[in-house]
């Protein structure tokens, strides 16, 4: 599965796996929300909700696309965040890893606080 996400400077895409957080996700598809971030990650509430589930992760790959079961939410880091350890990223909490974006994640530093979303198949 291929998802496109838009917001005003911008664009990327990301190829996720099949977990039952995807296929959530992909149910509401297409969704518009508007852009928080927080240090080198850009997060957005989704109409999901969904249990943490097994492998969960805490600290990840630049470009990963996780869904962060406390809030609701797509998180994308693509650098450090406030509570990141030597340059890592560093998640507020482990979240559900759906899959990761398709190309340089350093494309997410164009989106800006209050930017409005809008994730799409692809």
């Amino acid at each position: 599965m291929r998802i496109r996400i838009l917001w005003p400077a911008g664009q990327a895409t990301a190829t996720l796996r099949a977990t039952p957080t995807t296929e959530a996700l992909w149910a509401e598809l297409p969704i518009e929300s508007t852009a928080s971030t927080w240090g080198e990650e850009v997060y957005f509430g989704t109409p999901v909700s969904a249990p943490r589930e097994d492998g969960a992760r805490q600290v990840v790959e630049p470009g990963t696309v996780a869904f962060w079961t406390d809030g609701d939410s797509l998180a994308l880091p693509y650098g450090p965040t406030p509570i990141s350890r030597d340059g890592e990223c560093r998640l507020a909490s482990p979240c559900n890893v759906l899959g990761a974006l398709d190309g340089d994640a350093q494309v997410l530093g164009t989106v800006r606080p209050g930017d409005p979303i809008r994730v799409e198949r692809a």
